[in-house]
């Protein structure tokens, strides 16, 4: 009896607990409902999603530089920060000696920033690895971790981190320097394509919304590359160039030097070699190579007294006026007065009665001194502004020149200007702006705009680039005319930039540098510029060296460079010769 009435207080017990638990678990249901619909509760829901996605900058990848025929000239790499996460550093000593060991690192300096981090959770020891310098040290990491893991202890080189990030590439390291220009680690292009399109390249960074949770992954935005921009510039073409431009300096003793090839029907340049250039992938050592701006492209960057080309301006000038003809005689009695000031021949002596033709081949001051005041000082500046002198020819590369062309009314411009200008002295050009305005010539009267980009490549399109002509600053009778004259007055002296199997146009300069504001005919520039074919102009070259000391004189320097150069390019480019041109163009 006393046993069925323990099993009765047990039942109601159960009965009575059993009763409760519903209640008490809707009691717990009712609670957690009040809780999530409680206004606590949405303002912890409203910062549970302000938690779960964070705001962050996307950089697009910069774009990649081409040549016109597809070589790579400036692309990324990846590269790589080598440093310790102290809150996981285990032994300070071994790290500190495997890195400096591996990455030529001072070890007491690398130490010493591992044991006094000064607050810093991550210590970096060293910037911008290349995957070369890194592989041995990430090989010893791997191995350290093996063998302790092995061991069932922690490695030594516990904390080492490698972060990697993208750095500018140059594969041609020094080739074609002065047109690309470098891309620093202030994220910045300086000089050349690099600055002048920097932001085409940079591309648009993108700022998003990204999720913490990895699986919304899917939600991160994909950010475009940067524009990939495709030259004009002939990869072969410009390393022809600079080796010839190198053997040049060496050859005659000049201190630096430009050569330019340019398509005259286009503007595109082909190739623009100059001296010195820097290894890209070294621009730091910029200050070394450098003392100003203007020397890392000389080609557009530095401004001349450009001399005796000059003077085929002059005669464009006077043709198109119809002051001369080429069958205009002057005689040269070896001297001109032009504003109270004597003007004399190169040489210093009388030519006696030439026709212009006579004047160009042995480039008498004298002659096209008085071509320039025949025509007078309205006509010839007003032609040398419509050549483009004063002003920037608007080349698509960082730090162009304007140049400096003094005009009637300026302070410091005097009668004998007029003079003296018609031969290329008392104006300073740039070597493009001279090309730029010999173009006309070349290209029946049109004056092209040069410049170095041929296409971009954007989104998966390509959009090429065509320019209109920069004006038409002579007739294309008068032209053609001009380029029968110099064509003529180089095969009458037999000049050495002739190119066998090709008929050239083209003209000499040389030019004395003044110092201390008197003129040193001891110290020269020497040029050429030449265009050829002569019937059908494929290709125009620009030669300037700087200080010969072999010879002063550029029918002994830049003639031969031109005749090198052209030589090169007519290979390069495939143009047959003239008679192989002119037979299979009448079949």
């Amino acid at each position: 009896m006393k046993e069925f009435s323990m099993r009765r207080e047990y039942a109601w017990r159960s009965i009575f607990i059993a009763a409760l638990l519903p209640v008490f678990a809707l009691t717990v249901v009712g609670q957690m409902v009040r809780i999530q619909n409680s206004p606590e509760a949405q303002s912890f829901r409203d910062q549970s999603d302000s938690f779960a996605i964070v705001e962050r900058t996307f950089y697009p990848e910069r774009g990649e530089i081409y040549d016109r025929n597809g070589h790579l000239l400036a692309g990324n790499e990846t590269a790589y920060t080598v440093g310790v996460n102290i809150s996981n550093m285990l032994d300070a000593t071994a790290l500190a000696r495997e890195v400096s060991a591996q990455l030529g690192l001072d070890y007491e300096e690398t130490y010493q920033k591992l044991l006094n981090p000064y607050g810093l959770v991550y210590v970096p020891l060293a910037n911008y690895v290349s995957s070369e310098a890194i592989a041995p040290l990430k090989a010893s990491y791997k191995k350290a971790a093996e063998d302790a893991s092995a061991e069932y202890r922690l490695s030594p080189l516990s904390g080492l981190e490698f972060q990697p990030t993208l750095q500018r590439h140059y594969p041609e390291n020094e080739l074609a320097s002065n047109i690309i220009g470098f891309f620093n680690r202030d994220a910045r292009g300086n000089f050349g394509v690099e600055e002048k399109y920097n932001n085409l390249l940079a591309g648009v960074p993108v700022k998003a919304w990204v999720p913490q949770d990895p699986n919304r992954a899917a939600e991160i935005p994909k950010v475009p590359n940067g524009a990939t921009l495709i030259l004009t510039i002939d990869r072969d073409l410009q390393a022809a160039a600079e080796h010839s431009l190198d053997q040049a300096l060496f050859d005659y003793g000049a201190r630096n030097g430009t050569i330019i090839i340019m398509d005259p029907r286009t503007g595109e340049i082909l190739a623009m070699a100059t001296t010195p250039r820097l290894n890209l992938n070294e621009f730091w050592n910029y200050g070394n190579f450098y003392n100003q701006s203007y020397e890392f492209n000389p080609a557009i960057s530095m401004q001349y007294e450009p001399g005796s080309v000059f003077k085929v301006l002059t005669m464009a000038a006077g043709l198109d006026t119809g002051t001369v003809t080429p069958d205009t005689t002057y005689n040269d009695v070896g001297y001109i007065v032009v504003g109270d000031v004597l003007i004399q021949n190169w040489d210093r002596r009388p030519w006696g009665l030439q026709n212009m033709i006579g004047c160009l081949q042995h480039s008498l001051n004298v002659c096209l001194a008085w071509v320039s005041t025949a025509m007078g000082q309205d006509n010839f500046y007003n032609y040398m502004q419509r050549f483009g002198f004063g002003r920037p020819t608007g080349i698509d590369l960082a730090g162009e020149t304007p140049g400096r062309l003094k005009t009637p009314g300026d302070i410091d411009w005097y009668p004998v200007d007029l003079g003296t200008n018609a031969f290329g002295q008392g104006v300073a050009v740039s070597p493009i702006q001279m090309l730029m305005a010999v173009s006309a010539v070349a290209n029946d009267g049109r004056m092209v705009t040069p410049h170095v980009l041929y296409g971009m490549v954007s989104d998966g399109r390509q959009v090429n680039i065509q320019l209109e002509p920069s004006g038409t600053p002579i007739s294309q009778e008068t032209a053609h005319t001009l380029s029968e004259m110099l064509s003529i007055s180089l095969e009458n002296e037999a000049s050495l930039a002739l190119v066998p199997g090709y008929r050239i146009a083209g003209k000499t300069g040389t030019a004395e540098i003044p110092v201390n504001g008197f003129y040193d005919n001891t110290q020269t520039n020497v040029s050429f510029i030449g265009w050829g074919p002569m019937d059908d102009p494929q290709f125009m070259i620009y030669v300037w060296l700087d200080r010969p000391s072999v010879s002063i004189w550029a029918n002994d320097t830049a003639a031969p460079l031109f005749a090198e150069i052209a030589q090169k390019t007519v290979i390069l480019l495939d143009i047959p010769p003239d008679a192989v041109r002119l037979q299979v163009a009448q079949h």
